[in-house]
């Protein structure tokens, strides 16, 4: 308890720590994420097993002045110097203690703003992190993550496209811009877990070295983050890394099944480098995230993608055609033996996404790749037939040559495995194509209000 007492008694005028405490009396565990508690020589159990709960405030938001901490907290919790060894013991009960720094601490403390980069920020507890927060997925995780209570700190541009309509019903407590992260991650905010789902995701991307940049190096500095600072990394990789098919779907994270996979497109290649990075930490051993979970989406849609330009679902496009009256286009297959309509893949509603993701949030102790589909591939020609059955109309497809610049990087089957999903826990049943559409349909695109 001594250096517990010491360590309240200068943490900010001492050490400048960027960290703040928040007491709750009764529970036995106490949170330290900063590298240089190691330095001081405290223990995991020292600092995960203290006798009272203490949280940790945004080190970004604090700069704690001696005039707030010296004398006033020493005197309220009767702290006294203690001349040998050139710190503070406590004169009264650790429980009383405890009681005073609370009371204190849910008074003077949650007053108090300091300055970072100009602008006056306030204390706040442990957050999530999600990059790519303002998108399509990002943005629906965002809601579901406030409805469980969690403040969030989104890494994303909101731009001119009206991308901000994505978090109107939910506003974060704070935006970070991309190119500002590295800055805001060195203050070492206490952060209790960052979903990485920001990246460049045109399967027709062109330019190497900026999808390379956004979608491994990012990711590289986001992994290494994570792991020195303790905190869980959970990061969207994607079903394109699967390439045509010819190897399967199966979601095995050994170096020798990754290296099997060839993507067709930048995209998915800068995907799978990232996969295989990982896989190779692994196996290398050393310092690693205390949770790390790769999930490769399939074909996943829901609202909130409307921003998305040529990248946004197929169920919204051929609802659009449909509700214009027009019929619903699809490509002439490229394939021998598959007939044109019969190219199939693994669609996914966007609240299973979020169930998964969640689920990995919940379950800290799994790491590892997982696919998240829904593990049935489905034709065009039944999700246009269901786009068609909601809106009450008799099915009308028209086929369409595939433009030349998809025929070597379409993908004309993708179903994911999910059997290892399943065997981790995940019990959860997912939503039905059909029943996805009608929803998507409903709820969004012909109600009042399309956003969540």
């Amino acid at each position: 308890m001594r250096r517990f007492v010491r360590l309240i008694g200068v943490f900010a005028n001492r050490l400048r720590w960027p960290i703040g405490f928040g007491f709750q009396t009764g529970d036995l565990r106490l949170k330290i994420r900063h590298t240089t508690s190691e330095s001081l020589g405290f223990t995991d159990q020292f600092r995960y097993e203290v006798a009272h709960h203490v949280e940790l405030f945004t080190p970004y938001q604090i700069e704690l002045t001696d005039r707030l901490i010296n004398p006033r907290l020493y005197q309220r919790c009767g702290f006294v110097a203690q001349t040998a060894e050139g710190g503070y013991r406590s004169a009264r009960h650790t429980g009383e203690i405890v009681e005073e720094l609370r009371s204190f601490g849910h008074g003077t403390l949650s007053c108090w703003t300091m300055m970072t980069d100009h602008r006056p920020l306030r204390i706040s507890r442990p957050m999530i992190m999600v990059t790519g927060g303002a998108g399509f997925i990002g943005s629906n995780l965002h809601a579901a993550l406030r409805r469980r209570g969690y403040k969030t700190i989104i890494v994303d541009r909101l731009g001119t496209d009206g991308k901000w309509r994505n978090l109107r019903k939910h506003p974060p407590g704070m935006i970070v811009a991309p190119e500002d992260l590295e800055r805001f991650l060195d203050g070492a905010p206490p952060i209790e877990a960052i979903i990485h789902l920001g990246a460049i995701s045109e399967t027709t991307a062109v330019d190497g070295d900026l999808v390379w940049h956004s979608n491994v190096t990012l990711s590289q500095m986001l992994w290494h983050w994570c792991a020195g600072h303790d905190v869980p990394f959970i990061y969207a990789s994607s079903a394109s890394t699967y390439g045509d098919g010819s190897q399967g779907f199966d979601d095995a994270p050994d170096l020798a099944s990754l290296r099997n996979l060839r993507p067709l497109n930048l995209y998915g290649w800068s995907k799978h480098a990232f996969d295989l990075w990982v896989a190779e930490q692994g196996e290398a051993g050393g310092q690693q995230p205390p949770q790390c979970v790769g999930l490769k989406f399939f074909n996943v849609y829901g609202p909130n993608e409307y921003h998305k330009g040529a990248m946004i679902s197929v169920v919204k496009v051929k609802n659009d055609e449909i509700a214009a009256g027009r019929p619903a286009t699809l490509f002439r297959s490229d394939r021998p033996g598959i007939a044109d309509g019969a190219q199939a893949r693994d669609f996914i509603w966007i609240d299973d996404v979020i169930a998964v993701i969640l689920f990995m949030l919940d379950h800290r102790h799994i790491s590892g790749l997982f696919n998240l589909g829904t593990g049935k591939a489905r034709t065009y020609a039944e999700l246009v037939a269901a786009i068609f059955a909601t809106q009450g109309i008799t099915p009308d497809i028209e086929f369409i040559p595939m433009p030349e610049r998809l025929v070597s990087q379409y993908q004309s089957f993708t179903e994911a495995n999910m059997s290892r999903l399943r065997a981790i826990g995940f019990t959860s049943s997912f939503t039905s194509l059909e029943q996805g559409v009608s929803t998507y349909i409903s709820d969004f695109l012909t109600g009042p209000d399309p956003y969540r």
